[in-house]
């Protein structure tokens, strides 16, 4: 039974930093925060690929254990192609081209048996799209967890805000709750992601990890300190899925379980930035990230 539904985009990515390049590597929002969250948790993954898409990537994501009954083809189009490059400032993407193909139309629809999921992950699709999905949910999950991206923020800001106050959680990284709420504070962003009904706030903050806060509360979880770093593509989304997986193998949404979630994020996330792709992501396992977050846990003691 599916315990995590995550819905986002699946893609072709071409990718160059100093350390190496990729062409036409698997990527998306959902294939990254699908297999982050299958570490822990039976997960569901929806979006839409093209007919150019290679079997062999599908079969990935299946010995993964994820389910792709909510992924669908359509055959007229190609699948969602992004080129990108990172100079030595590994947190700023420079876009080179966009081909959004089969996702320019993509409609998710969920799988009747996603519908009852108690966990759910709203990549980083239009707000729309993102609002429609939680409507189709037959109970409100325990946690919603939605992602956005300047794009969408500068499109329609007031919408994205709308997302955040229909979800238990808006995530996004520094440069866009800087955008959406127009300070140069993070503390300042929380609190006012907090105003917008939201019960938690997190901010990603690339190699320098995450800040969580409630009302009562604050959290900060330090950026794993990586040697190998060969491309960050996808580690936020990583980041969110190893999060929510986690918490629903505990079936808590408790403060504690939160704070965590969120160092478990974070070292899936380190992991995933040590390669292109998935592809250090499949050299580990459950005892890897164990031991990673044992020493996230020392690194940040005293």
């Amino acid at each position: 039974m599916v315990k995590v539904v995550v819905v986002g985009s699946i893609a072709f990515d071409s990718i160059k930093t100093p350390f190496g390049s990729v062409q036409k590597a698997l990527g998306g929002s959902g294939t990254y925060a699908s297999y982050a969250s299958s570490f822990f948790s039976k997960t569901g993954l929806v979006g839409v690929i093209g007919n150019d898409f290679n079997q062999n990537y599908l079969n990935l994501l299946k010995r993964k254990g994820i389910d792709l009954s909510g992924v669908t083809v359509n055959e007229k189009e190609k699948t969602f192609y992004w080129k990108g490059e990172y100079k030595f400032d590994l947190n700023s993407a420079i876009t080179h081209e966009t081909q959004l193909n089969a996702f320019s139309s993509f409609k998710p629809e969920l799988p009747e048996a996603y519908k009852n999921a108690d966990y759910l992950f709203l990549g980083n699709i239009s707000p729309e799209l993102q609002l429609n999905v939680l409507n189709q949910m037959n109970k409100r999950p325990k946690l919603v967890l939605a992602d956005t991206m300047n794009y969408y923020i500068q499109k329609n800001p007031e919408l994205v805000k709308k997302v955040i106050n229909e979800v238990d959680i808006g995530l996004m990284n520094d440069s866009e709750a800087r955008m959406l709420f127009n300070t140069n504070n993070l503390m300042t962003a929380c609190k006012k992601i907090l105003a917008l009904n939201s019960e938690w706030a997190i901010i990603k903050k690339g190699e320098h990890g995450a800040i969580f806060m409630t009302e009562k509360e604050f959290f900060s979880a330090p950026g794993y300190p990586l040697e190998n770093v060969k491309d960050p593509t996808g580690a936020g989304d990583s980041f969110a899925g190893a999060m929510l997986g986690y918490l629903a193998s505990k079936n808590s949404v408790s403060q504690k379980e939160i704070k965590k979630a969120i160092v478990y994020g974070s070292t899936v996330a380190s992991f995933n930035a040590e390669g292109f792709s998935l592809n250090n992501l499949q050299k580990i396992n459950k005892k890897h990230i164990n031991s990673r977050f044992k020493e996230f846990k020392k690194i940040s003691e005293f």
